[in-house]
């Protein structure tokens, strides 16, 4: 195997050397033509099984490397050797990533791979600066880059990998909500111990509702890193709060499982600190949450009037970039209008609008 270096860094990356691709090379010194196909002994290759070309701990390293063969004509498949049963990162070397190649393409593969190992490398340099620029913003520096790389892949990129050798975000989010959970609540436990079960129970709500989430997420620009599917890119993924809030707690789950739970405190605090602060100060408000639907719901109730009921009016622009426009009622009054993105921000847009003119009179 040939470890690919870029500068003074040595890549993970290990290319498998099959000897017909050394032959090759020695064919190609001695007579000047390039003769991938017959092995050392002049077998034919053309019946192997599937080969390993390529191996890894990213699935972005091996996703370069696939693309530089796609453009010479040579198909690849990922797939990992990450057990299903475990979240989905490199546990003790387990989560190795393989490209694997038609048997007959297996030396082209390769020779092409070390021939072609500076540009790859230049790729590579490209997206890691990318996840350095992402630790910056996260305050945060992995030890494992897979686990940043897993926290920013969002499903329809697993979903267009049919070998399955790329995995989502989604498990990463589960574990992350709940970090992100007791983080929070035990915070407020120590820190507004006057507060009654409820009190924290409501404030802790607010703090990690969707729209808190997409706000911080928002702030740390978690949405201009995302890995997407081609079509969630056209659909303005990278805009959609609830991704950017998904990507959060999937990013509190990788710093979890990559520094404990004292990184992921130090992280969440860093994150939570001034709306910590505005709730211990003076409580829950709608300007702290943007949770603007819950506001208003218990500012109706509070005023005998009811709850609030969203009327989606219109749909404006092209699928890729389509927004929507909501109404909201009290009883049978119209009180505001809201536009959006998708019909949650138009609501949410809506309750705002709405709150702003109980405000006003």
């Amino acid at each position: 195997m040939t470890s690919i270096r870029r500068g003074q860094d040595e890549w993970d990356g290990q290319v498998e050397t099959p000897l017909g691709c050394q032959a090759a090379n020695r064919r190609r010194a001695t007579t000047g033509r390039d003769q991938v196909g017959a092995d050392v002994d002049g077998r034919d290759m053309t019946d192997r099984e599937p080969v390993v070309v390529f191996r890894t701990q990213s699935t972005i390293e091996a996703n370069v490397v696939r693309g530089l063969l796609e453009t010479r004509g040579i198909r690849g498949v990922i797939s990992s050797g990450a057990p299903q049963a475990i979240f989905p990162f490199t546990v003790s070397g387990m989560g190795e990533v393989r490209l694997t190649v038609r048997g007959e393409e297996a030396d082209k593969a390769s020779c092409l791979i070390a021939e072609f190992r500076q540009e790859v490398s230049v790729r590579l340099t490209r997206i890691r600066d990318e996840f350095r620029s992402v630790e910056k913003a996260l305050g945060y520096c992995f030890s494992d880059r897979g686990l940043l790389e897993h926290a920013l892949t969002h499903r329809s990129r697993a979903h267009e990998d049919v070998s399955g050798g790329v995995r989502d975000n989604e498990s990463l989010e589960f574990l992350g909500d709940a970090v992100l959970g007791f983080v929070i609540s035990d915070r407020l436990f120590r820190e507004c111990p006057e507060w009654d079960e409820g009190q924290k129970s409501k404030a802790r709500a607010v703090l990690v509702s969707t729209s808190a989430l997409a706000m911080v997420g928002g702030k740390l620009g978690l949405g201009e890193y995302l890995l997407l599917g081609r079509g969630e890119e056209k659909t303005g993924g990278r805009q959609k709060r609830s991704l950017i809030a998904d990507t959060f707690e999937a990013v509190v789950a990788a710093i979890y499982l990559d520094g404990g739970i004292g990184a992921a405190g130090r992280f969440i605090e860093s994150c939570f600190r001034d709306r910590l602060e505005a709730v211990r100060a003076g409580g829950i408000s709608v300007r702290l949450t943007q949770d603007h639907k819950s506001a208003l719901q218990e500012w109706l109730q509070a005023h005998d009037m009811g709850l609030p009921r969203y009327e989606l009016v219109a749909t404006k622009g092209p699928a890729h970039s389509t927004t929507f426009e909501t109404k909201v009622w009290a009883g049978e009054q119209v009180i505001a209008c809201g536009e959006g993105r998708s019909k949650k921000e138009s609501e949410q847009q809506a309750a705002e609008a709405a709150l702003r003119a109980f405000a006003s009179r």
